[in-house]
């Protein structure tokens, strides 16, 4: 068997082809989510907390000079990040929820059918 036609065997898989609209729509649904975070969820916690903009919290741990950039420690838009994981895998953990109850629902449909 040439190498193309084995790669064509794999590319054609179902797990192949799977896993790529996966990796698709999983790019996509993190890009929906860090909006999510950064235009809706922070600015009302923001305004709650004085005004504060996390995008901009961060710790200078040394200034800037005229030849060098400050060094600094961006803790805001860690929490960010933070808050983008927690919606991204409390969202994961709803779909495997429901994938998993949708299986229970199909084996009990079947282990109950009479032939």
């Amino acid at each position: 068997m040439s190498i193309i036609s084995e790669f064509k065997e794999f590319a054609v898989k179902g797990n192949a082809v799977d896993m790529a609209v996966g990796i698709i729509i999983g790019a996509s649904f993190s890009k929906i989510v860090s909006s999510l975070v950064n235009d809706v969820v922070m600015p009302p916690i923001g305004l709650l907390l004085s005004g504060v903009d996390f995008k901009n919290l961060k710790l200078i741990l040394k200034a800037a000079t005229v030849d060098a950039p400050a060094v600094t420690l961006n803790y805001g838009q860690f929490i960010n990040t933070v808050f983008d994981f927690l919606i991204v895998a409390f969202s994961i953990f709803l779909v495997v929820k429901g994938i998993n109850n949708l299986k229970k629902a199909g084996l009990n449909n079947v282990v109950g059918a009479k032939p």
